[in-house]
């Protein structure tokens, strides 16, 4: 049994990798009719025509393609992308059959060594994997170590020695508990190092295997990490090309992403610059006005319009645009934070107006009817905004009560702390004026991230002054999804907008995405 050598360096991020494959090239996205169309592939619209029937077999690889490409996409977009270990739920059926096919194979494999003699079938299938998993750990450089593992791990020679029953199960797996310790990030050392006191054989194979998927979890996200540079600067043509090719086999998937644009459209072409955000309800944000005249509004104003109309979005009302599904689960997030803090920061005017001035400047008294109120509101859907208000007003009206009572105020009236209540529990209504004039006011500061050149403005509204910082951190990742999606997909919607905007001029914008 040979030596297991010198140690490799550690697996860690700051260790540079070699160079990342290139993203597996695909079928060549068809070529476009129309000569203006920007970027490296393309793009395509598909004719209307009847849904295009795929087997089985191009069914599978068109999901395994649309997985391929959200991967990617993640990757990109989200810094905080990993796997992570899954914990099913312990009265999942899942997890109960899964619990009963590993005890069953476990249990074989110990009747299996304890049988005499010792039936080895198992025990080889398992060393193969162990072995296979351990060279899948290594980086290129580590030719050494590849060759003692094939040389301590040599299958054959195994195979004679189960045959003559002088398999040494106990020296083996020592020699992988020695690799496997070389190999490992530190954060599993004590991990590995647990398992030297495991005397049980099958025990000892069955923890091997649960901290080699752990390792190859490791392995995974550090491939990642290193993967991320190299995919975004390539995200852009790499989702473009993987698209195009999913609308090749899929003739109706941009309906959803047109009738989105159409809508924007309409709310644009029907509004005027009248319009007060005191009428309610979020009116379009007429961003780029209109082209020519009042008919036709601006192809970028339209899509701009399209883009915040998702923070208002209505699931069941409407499907999805198909250019933004991947980013679904990230804009409902954002939808659901401006949600709240539209109904904090209506909270505090309203407290701010009914208390008053001196009140409202005791030193920490905002933070803390704020601290109280996002407590209450945490992880709610808007549709529980109504109960939750509640609460919050009798919490603002005991906060209130104290502030007076240490500040030496006299005490609210019966009628004083009705109105309170009141005005706080009416938010909840989705006429409320406080309400919309809010909504409206976070809706115009968001509508700022949609242009890069914008992003960083610190110019804030009147009434979102406490909410500030967590506005910035919205405004920040709306704008990178919005602009990473307008990156990829803004030569499909200058296709879809030359039809749904058929009057406009080719300078009015379309050439600007």
């Amino acid at each position: 049994m040979p030596n297991p050598g010198e140690r490799p360096p550690r697996r860690d991020c700051s260790e540079p990798e070699s160079v990342a494959p290139r993203p597996r090239e695909g079928r060549q996205a068809q070529e476009s009719h129309d000569g203006d169309m920007p970027g490296l592939c393309p793009p395509q619209l598909p004719p209307s025509s009847p849904a295009q029937i795929l087997s089985m077999a191009e069914l599978l690889e068109t999901a395994q393609e649309i997985s391929k490409m959200t991967i990617a996409h993640e990757i990109v977009v989200n810094s905080d992308f990993k796997l992570q270990e899954v914990n099913l739920s312990s009265n999942s059926l899942e997890k109960r059959v899964k619990e009963t096919l590993h005890k069953a194979f476990w249990d074989s494999l110990k009747e299996q060594l304890s049988a005499s003699p010792p039936d080895y079938t198992h025990a080889i299938q398992l060393l193969q994997e162990i072995k296979e998993t351990m060279l899948s750990l290594l980086l290129p450089r580590h030719s050494r170590l590849r060759s003692q593992i094939e040389e301590a791990l040599d299958m054959e020679l195994i195979r004679q020695e189960a045959e003559h029953r002088a398999l040494d199960i106990p020296n083996l797996t020592m020699y992988i508990l020695g690799t496997m310790a070389m190999l490992c990030a530190p954060i599993r050392d004590e991990e590995v190092q647990r398992l030297q006191g495991v005397t049980d054989t099958v025990q000892l194979l069955r923890e091997i295997f649960r901290v080699l998927d752990l390792m190859k979890m490791d392995m995974v996200n550090f491939t990642i990490q290193n993967l991320r540079p190299h995919l975004q600067d390539h995200a852009v043509q790499y989702e473009q090309k993987k698209f195009q090719e999913l609308l090749a086999k899929l003739p109706a998937s941009l309906d959803h992403t047109t009738e989105w644009l159409r809508k924007a459209a309409a709310e644009i072409s029907s509004s005027s610059p009248s319009h007060s955000e005191v009428h309610g309800s979020p009116a379009p944000l007429l961003l780029g006005a209109v082209s020519g005249s009042s008919a036709t509004p601006n192809p970028m104003s339209v899509l701009n319009q399209g883009y915040m109309n998702l923070l208002h979005w209505e699931p069941g009302i409407a499907e999805y645009p198909e250019t933004l599904l991947m980013d679904q689960a990230r804009l409902q997030e954002v939808q659901l934070q401006v949600n709240q803090l539209t109904i904090i920061a209506a909270v505090l005017l309203v407290s701010s107006s009914v208390c008053g001035s001196a009140l409202f400047g005791s030193p920490g008294f905002v933070d803390r009817l704020k601290r109280v109120t996002k407590i209450l509101l945490e992880g709610l859907p808007h549709t529980r905004f109504q109960e939750a208000l509640v609460d919050i007003s009798n919490h603002v009206h005991q906060e209130v009560s104290e502030a007076l009572l240490q500040l030496g105020y006299p005490a609210f009236s019966s009628d004083k702390s009705a109105s309170l209540k009141g005005q706080i529990r009416s938010i909840a209504e989705k006429d409320n004026r406080v309400r919309s004039v809010i909504e409206q006011r976070i809706h115009s500061f968001l509508s700022l991230h949609l242009s890069p050149g914008t992003q960083n403005s610190r110019s804030f509204p009147q009434g979102l002054a406490p909410i500030q910082e967590e506005l910035l951190e919205v405004g920040h990742r709306f704008g990178n999804v919005i602009y990473h999606n307008r990156q990829v997909y803004g030569p499909y919607y200058q296709a879809i907008l030359k039809k749904v905007l058929p009057q406009v001029e080719p300078e009015a914008g379309l050439d600007s995405f």
